[in-house]
């Protein structure tokens, strides 16, 4: 591996830590509105970022070979030295995708939530999710990152404003998993991949950052 400069490291390093700083803020804003205690949330987001390290094996799949013409520029030279093995190894993030899926559980459990309402905002957002999302050989599965939290928004203020917050979390997360992720596992025979992980991405994946944000617009 190449050695990178002191001098590059050090910028890499401030732009990593505001980042964090940024996310947690924004975390701390939209975790308050969900009614957790400050320590709670500091619990959660640290718990989010170590799972954000763990990925647990679910199954494999036959694959198909990549494809080296749909590929970014950067990755065909990459992927033009890797031998196919026919299979992609699907994995589960516990930091993008197990804690944001039990955390919308307890926020199921601990607010007074309709049910019915609940199943017709995640629905909405898993079928956004499922017609906007696309496979991208080398890469995984791609979305516009603001589409899926913004509907969740509206549609949780539409349904039941007095509970928009956890209802927009809740569809927010499930809603994304399900329709970019889970109902698309078929697309990932054709991405080409030894390795896919669902919530990959950790605290910044698109499962937990959806939940977020669609709590900051509610």
């Amino acid at each position: 591996m190449p050695k990178i400069p002191l001098r590059y490291l050090l910028p890499l390093a401030a732009l990593a830590v505001l980042v964090i700083g940024i996310q947690f803020g924004a975390l701390t804003i939209a975790f308050e509105k969900l009614g957790l205690s400050p320590d709670s949330a500091f619990l959660l987001f640290v718990t989010i970022l170590g799972g954000s390290m763990i990925n647990l094996p679910l199954f494999s799949m036959k694959s198909e070979p990549p494809s080296l013409e749909d590929m970014p520029p950067q990755l065909r030279e990459l992927y033009g030295q890797m031998s196919h093995t026919g299979r992609t190894l699907v994995l589960v993030n516990v930091g993008g995708c197990v804690v944001p899926a039990a955390f919308s559980l307890y926020l199921l459990a601990h607010h007074p939530l309709n049910v019915f309402y609940v199943a017709l905002a995640v629905a909405a957002v898993a079928l956004l999710c499922f017609k906007i999302t696309r496979p991208l050989p080398g890469i995984g599965l791609g979305a516009p990152m603001l589409i899926a939290p913004l509907m969740a928004a509206l549609v949780s203020l539409a349904l039941d404003p007095s509970n928009a917050a956890p209802l927009a979390f809740i569809s927010g997360t499930l809603g994304v998993l399900i329709g970019a992720d889970l109902l698309h596992l078929r697309d990932i025979r054709r991405l080409g991949t030894p390795f896919a992980a669902i919530g990959g991405a950790g605290s910044f994946d698109g499962i937990f950052i959806s939940g977020i944000v669609a709590v900051l617009l509610a």
